[in-house]
């Protein structure tokens, strides 16, 4: 049978329309399990937060959530993953501060667009940073003594942090240039073995999430000399923010939010949202939470999108200044 193009036409239609979710479609959502991504491997804090929250939106969802470690690549690997995944809602993405708003300015070919290939859900929550120094091999009591030291001998003192480009050596790199001194980084490979080397003396200084190293604060193996905070920390009483030693406004965090690929249905993405929004509700699951170092976070997608705006614009100068790449 031979076909008009009046009926190739009507057929093309036909093909789009079943193409685009129905709305019977959003309202069942979801049906089957949901496939979390977490770009950092088992045992971390991002996974931390995402088996906690996980499990209780399992329950806030009526379906399982299942934890997708796919570490590797500055988180790329993990959100490559998700890019080309199909858009219903099914394959949901924990991406960080690198994920959507630093990779775009540390790596001149990303395999992906956080604006245009992610739609967003919500922030989900985000890490206290801290500056944190060895006691048994440093002097420095004070972000003050910090910097007045590091103004006497520029680039003497020397920095740990979980790798080149991750939250905390940006967020040091930032210290460094509002506090007009010079420091030597020392990347290593994620922030154990970091923190290790801090413990056992062979750096004495390094940025700190408190997610990570409270257990070694509270032991005082290392002490936490300024928060990265606007505010002083109801974990950490006694310890000052790092803006009131003379730098204001100064302000970092890891953070890290949801997102899905883009074409997801708003209807869907509302209801993952409100799963989540109800997950964290969860007295206990805040407790656990904010013991573990992390401060739950909610928010519209739009009210993320600018966020993830505002964020890349002010560490893309960072980077940019301190000439930070890596391609």
């Amino acid at each position: 049978m031979r076909l008009t193009p009046s009926c190739l036409a009507a057929a093309a239609v036909v093909l789009c329309l079943c193409a685009v979710p129905s709305p019977a479609a959003a309202q069942s959502y979801p049906s089957k399990p949901i496939r979390l991504v977490v770009p950092f491997p088992a045992g971390g804090g991002t996974d931390f937060f995402a088996r906690t929250v996980g499990a209780k939106m399992s329950e806030t969802l009526g379906q399982p959530i299942v934890i997708d470690n796919r570490p590797g690549g500055s988180t790329i690997i993990g959100a490559e993953n998700v890019k080309g995944s199909a858009p219903d809602g099914y394959t949901v993405l924990l991406g960080d501060l690198g994920t959507y708003a630093l990779n775009p300015s540390l790596f001149k070919k990303l395999p992906y667009d956080p604006a245009n290939d992610f739609a967003p859900v919500t922030l989900t929550g985000r890490f206290v940073l801290t500056i944190a120094v060895n006691p048994s091999v440093s002097n420095v009591n004070s972000v003050k003594d910090l910097i007045d030291a590091a103004k006497r001998d520029p680039r003497k003192i020397a920095y740990a942090s979980p790798g080149t480009g991750s939250p905390h050596h940006l967020a040091m790199e930032l210290f460094a240039k509002d506090a007009g001194v010079k420091l030597t980084h020392v990347p290593y490979k994620g922030a154990a073995p970091a923190l290790q080397d801090l413990i056992g003396g062979q750096v004495a200084v390094m940025p700190v999430d408190i997610a990570a190293g409270m257990p070694h604060i509270k032991s005082g193996k290392i002490k936490v000399i300024g928060t990265a905070t606007p505010a002083p920390v109801d974990a950490l009483p006694g310890v000052p923010t790092i803006a009131s030693a003379g730098l204001p406004g100064f302000e970092a965090w890891a953070w890290q939010g949801f997102a899905v690929p883009k074409g997801t249905p708003p209807e869907v993405i509302a209801k993952l949202r409100e799963g989540y929004v109800q997950a964290i509700a969860d007295p206990a699951v805040r407790t656990k939470l904010v013991e573990a170092g992390i401060e739950p976070l909610q928010s519209t997608p739009q009210e993320m999108a600018s966020y993830v705006s505002a964020e890349t614009s002010k560490w893309s100068k960072v980077i940019k200044d301190a000439s930070i790449t890596l391609d």
